[in-house]
């Protein structure tokens, strides 16, 4: 009897392995790769015949290219963080001026959810933030030990690759970290194959980020290369912004960058950037391919932020228009039969949304503090919509450059806030289907009356949400105050004041 019943726990415990493996064969392997700074032109698949990114072309082809895809804060830190955790800024309570992210809520981000259900996870490149343990807490280390293979770095990173100390060894071979990366990938996808565990790969590129530093194996890419200059270039196109978009550094650096004297050169570096990046891609793909498990493997590539390259006489990002706010995002699932059919989605669709998709194709709920939905809802049907509109934050800069959006799929509203030191609360609107370079400011024309107040109400919507859902920490929830429309100035001025000096009181306190 003895015998018979440890010869039935073994048949048992054989069976419950075996449909683990099975579940665990079903699941699909996720590459998540995203660069930082991208704007869309700098894409063959977007539309550019003056750049070469064949390896994003093919997988554009393949997969589903997303022709609405917005980043709900356009600045590194506060995007990567919405990114890993599927909420918007004001519930992840992280930015540069503001705070790192607290615990809670990084252990409900997609790597971490994805590794306590079976996933092995990797991460490599530019982190972007750091994690604190609770408010008053200090900052914890980086969280290494929160994947099975870590390759990330704080801050910024390196563009030489010798110089991130998780990568060094790859720095001989790789000396620039762009095709590091790409290295790290396919070391990953050969150890998690032979584990026999589904996988998840993160790869945050540094490129093409400022400083501009191009893998100089591929200086002849460009080289003497002249670019066509996009529709809405140079300052003429900036006359109907508001005053309130001018006063930070993205108007200066049109200059100081030089756009305006030295296009051509400052364009050459950044797709060659690109370029790495596209190289770093092909040899992902082509490990996946060699490891047999590319007909299992969704692929997405997207960018942290846009970039403006001189578009309105504006460099780097953050602002809200469409350069620094709309970005790239192409997503290849070859289990799908929508794919390889050259497809296009014109659905409106944001950054928060990762999280939950990546959650969703391992067959994970996502949690309900996620603000975003699954992409591959719009995969299965590229007509259909998941967002009806989206909010663009900033909550970073000079206080008059701080402002709260909405985007539609056709429409855009940006409301400027702003009223000290003679400025004028501002409105825009732009009809973003017929005039996508945001050449006419539609706010104060009355034939557009009618979607002036829809967005509006949609804006109305989003400060609301805004109060009711923002962290009471980091300096969060008085932005809902300053953003409300239907308060004047002169009810606010106050805590526009009182954020500045506590401001700088945490300057002293820090020197």
């Amino acid at each position: 009897m003895i015998k018979n019943y440890k010869i039935q726990i073994f048949t048992t415990l054989i069976a419950v392995v075996a449909l683990a493996a099975e579940a665990n064969a079903q699941k699909p392997n996720i590459v998540f790769l995203m660069s930082d700074d991208q704007t869309t032109y700098s894409m063959g698949c977007y539309g550019n015949k003056d750049v070469q990114t064949p390896n994003l072309d093919t997988l554009a082809n393949d997969g589903l290219i997303f022709d609405n895809h917005y980043v709900t804060t356009a600045i590194c830190m506060a995007s990567r963080a919405t990114v890993m955790t599927g909420m918007y800024e004001y519930k992840t309570g992280t930015n540069f001026g503001h705070g790192d992210m607290l615990k809670s809520i990084w252990e409900k981000s997609y790597p971490m959810l994805l590794r306590k259900n079976g996933y092995r996870t990797a991460f490599a490149g530019k982190f972007g933030f750091d994690i604190q343990d609770g408010v008053d807490g200090g900052p914890l280390p980086l969280p290494s030990n929160d994947f099975d293979r870590w390759g990330g770095g704080p801050s910024q990173t390196f563009y030489k690759t010798a110089s991130n100390v998780s990568m060094t060894s790859y720095a001989k071979e790789y000396p620039h970290s762009t095709l590091s990366y790409g290295a790290f990938g396919q070391d990953f996808i050969k150890d998690s194959v032979t584990a026999g565990q589904p996988f998840c790969l993160s790869i945050s590129f540094k490129a093409p980020h400022k400083p501009a530093t191009a893998d100089p194996r591929f200086d002849d890419i460009y080289k003497g290369k002249v670019f066509t200059k996009p529709a809405n270039y140079g300052r003429k196109y900036a006359e109907h912004l508001s005053e309130q978009s001018k006063q930070d550094r993205q108007y200066k650096r049109f200059e100081s960058w030089g756009y305006d004297k030295h296009y051509d050169k400052v364009m050459a570096t950044y797709h060659q950037q690109v370029y790495g990046i596209d190289v770093a891609v092909g040899m992902v793909i082509k490990q996946l391919e060699e490891s047999g498990v590319a007909d299992n493997t969704v692929i997405i590539y997207t960018s942290d932020n846009g970039f403006f390259c001189g578009s309105h006489g504006y460099a780097s990002k953050v602002l809200p228009y469409e350069e620094s706010t709309r970005v790239p995002l192409i997503i290849y699932d070859p289990r799908a039969p929508n794919s390889g059919k050259m497809l296009r989605a014109d659905s409106l669709t944001a950054s928060i949304d990762f999280a939950p998709t990546m959650l969703a194709l391992a067959g994970i709920e996502a949690p309900e503090n996620m603000d975003g939905k699954n992409l591959m809802d719009i995969y299965k049907d590229p007509k259909s919509s998941i967002h009806d509109s989206v909010s663009l934050i900033n909550v970073w800069g000079k206080q008059a450059t701080r402002c709260l959006s909405v985007v539609t799929k056709d429409m855009k509203y940006i409301y400027w806030s702003y009223g000290g030191e003679g400025f004028e609360p501002t409105e825009e609107l732009y009809h973003l289907n017929k005039d996508p370079f945001e050449m006419t400011n539609l706010a104060a024309n009355p034939e557009h009356a009618p979607q002036l107040e829809q967005l509006r109400q949609k804006y109305d919507n989003a400060v609301t949400m805004w109060k009711n859902e923002a962290v009471p920490y980091h300096k969060y929830k008085h932005y809902g105050t300053l953003f409300d429309r239907n308060l004047e100035w002169s009810e606010k001025a106050h805590l526009c004041k009182t954020s500045t000096k506590s401001k700088k009181k945490k300057k002293k306190k820090k020197k």
